[in-house]
């Protein structure tokens, strides 16, 4: 199934937005410090809820951390990035991805972009700058589920 991974989050609200949306669709999420914040369930609870028991969080004190995990794992680094070379919408998706979203304040640094093995867009209208970076990983978790066939079955389809 495929991850989320925020890099070094500056808004709280955002990041338990995220967490929320990870634990209804059963996405586990990687939070690359440090974070624009102290990242505890104090701060995160407003826009998490109670949903932050049901998801699983694998906390790295670092990108480079982060990055030595990843040789781990067979998955891709795919990065939201308003300097996209391509549509969400246009890409294939496979079931290990790790959907890459950068600070809502800067986004990710050149270092990060290189290392993606890929750098994905949402089409906007021409002369606005960005979506919310919640609303983007949405939309992109969302596709990406959609394509490799990992959403979560309803209750009624079991």
């Amino acid at each position: 199934m495929p991850r989320l991974a925020i890099y070094q989050p500056d808004i709280p609200q955002n990041t338990g937005t995220m967490l929320r949306l990870a634990a209804c669709l059963g996405v586990p999420v990687e939070i690359i410090e440090p974070a624009g914040f102290d990242v505890s369930d104090r701060n995160l609870r407003r826009s998490g809820m109670d949903y932050l028991d049901q998801v699983k969080i694998t906390r790295h004190i670092s990108w480079r951390a982060f990055a030595e995990w990843r040789r781990g794992t067979e998955g891709r680094l795919v990065l939201a990035t308003t300097k996209g070379a391509i549509s969400y919408a246009d890409f294939t998706f496979q079931p290990a991805d790790i959907i890459l979203v950068g600070r809502e304040s800067a986004g990710v640094p050149e270092e990060v972009h290189e290392a993606a093995d890929a750098r994905l867009l949402v089409p906007m209208q021409q002369g606005l700058r960005s979506l919310n970076v919640a609303v983007t990983a949405a939309m992109i978790l969302g596709e990406a589920l959609r394509q490799t066939g990992t959403f979560p079955r309803p209750l009624s389809e079991t």
